[in-house]
């Protein structure tokens, strides 16, 4: 389960972004969240995905 709190959120997304999952796509068909929902949630604290690097930042 995914923290609500977006700086938790945040960390832990690009933690398992680094450690386990090539991308994005991957990491939401794994946790089974879309991409839509996850980056919304984000962009709203002011975070946006940068596939380059595979993070949020």
């Amino acid at each position: 389960m995914l923290p609500n709190d977006p700086i938790m959120l945040m960390s832990v997304v690009n933690t398992k972004l680094r450690d386990i999952y090539p991308s994005l796509e991957r990491l939401c068909d794994d946790l089974d969240i879309s991409e839509k929902e996850l980056t919304d949630k984000l962009s709203a604290a002011g975070f946006t995905y940068d596939p380059e690097q595979n993070q949020f930042k």
